[in-house]
């Protein structure tokens, strides 16, 4: 049996705190789907559109064998269940983070439960890197280049400019 997982996600922008829980997750599972929320109820201050991180992150990715990167609307549990996987894997950088995916795994639990959700603490280079926070660095021209990938950081830079 195949072992595939989603890791879903804004990922606006993919930082190298995401690259590090998709590493982490490939070699613990057999196939990743990075799943990017498109839910158009929740446009948020996205800087890139659902397409755009999709592309860049494919462009992170690129060379890694065993990931797909896909966008996704409504429920994660049912595109879980639509894509064959059997694990939600979230990445955690602090307690405050905790909370609110600890609810959200038990309501996934709960509303499918064949579909398990995995916790991957961030590594400490990583701990204090929000997407927000690389948003507003970026957006009054601060250098993010250490905080992402170099296509990311460009991208950024032309969004901002």
């Amino acid at each position: 049996m195949t072992r595939r997982a989603v890791y879903p996600g804004t990922f606006d922008p993919f930082t190298n705190g995401h690259l590090d829980v998709v590493d982490r997750a490939l070699s613990i599972f057999d196939e990743l789907i990075v799943a990017v929320g498109a839910n158009p109820d929740k446009r948020g201050n996205h800087v890139f559109t659902p397409d755009e991180r999709v592309d860049l992150i494919r462009e992170v990715l690129e060379g890694r064998s065993g990931v797909e990167v896909r966008t996704f609307t409504g429920l994660t549990v049912e595109f879980a269940h639509l894509v064959d996987a059997q694990v939600i894997v979230k990445g955690l950088r602090a307690y405050s983070d905790f909370d609110a995916e600890l609810q959200q795994a038990l309501m996934n639990r709960k509303l499918a439960p064949d579909v398990h959700t995995v916790f991957l603490m961030s590594s400490f280079a990583h701990t204090f890197v929000s997407s927000s926070i690389l948003k507003d660095i970026a957006s009054h021209g601060g250098d993010v280049s250490e905080f992402v990938h170099p296509a990311v950081a460009q991208r950024l830079k032309e969004k901002f400019r």
